[in-house]
């Protein structure tokens, strides 16, 4: 493995810390209903833009990480990921060809069946009930891609990740 390719990965796993530092962080009520989702969004971003090095494996890694994080029933986050990174790798080369608005909305999506995929999960295992918000984190999501997508972008160029 040469020293560009080993410091492309470390580049890639320290926005990934950084994306379950700002999952986890702690927001004011008002707005932790609206909190994106943060690891997924970096998790997207670089599955359309290296889908051999990340993939479904890395996105089981990373959910069982933040279930361990949130303290939350091992395994849920996981599958959610799994299932939605499998869909960004089924339609990788028609998203990286989409304009930023379509990737907005195939974001909202994938998000947005994340977060009925958690809630299922949760429900059935009786921890938790259904809430208006949520489908917040989908619509704040959409918002940041554009953002998200730009600086996982640039940090790729700057640092020559491949």
């Amino acid at each position: 493995m040469s020293y560009q390719s080993a410091s492309g990965r470390l580049v890639a796993w320290v926005t990934f810390m950084v994306a379950l530092v700002l999952q986890i962080m702690p927001l004011p009520a008002e707005l932790e209903a609206w909190r994106p989702d943060w690891v997924l969004i970096t998790l997207i971003c670089w599955t359309m833009r290296l889908p051999l090095r990340y993939s479904i494996f890395t996105g089981f890694i990373l959910g069982v990480v933040l279930d361990v994080l949130l303290g939350a029933t091992i395994g849920i986050r996981a599958l959610g990921f799994s299932i939605c990174i499998y869909l960004v790798l089924m339609y990788q080369q028609r998203l990286m060809n989409f304009p930023r608005w379509q990737q907005s909305l195939v974001v909202f999506a994938i998000v947005a069946l994340y977060q009925l995929l958690v809630y299922w999960l949760e429900f059935i295992l009786g921890v938790r009930t259904f809430s208006v918000d949520l489908f917040y984190p989908a619509i704040s999501s959409f918002v940041i891609w554009r953002w998200a997508y730009w600086v996982i972008r640039s940090i790729a160029h700057k640092y020559r990740v491949t």
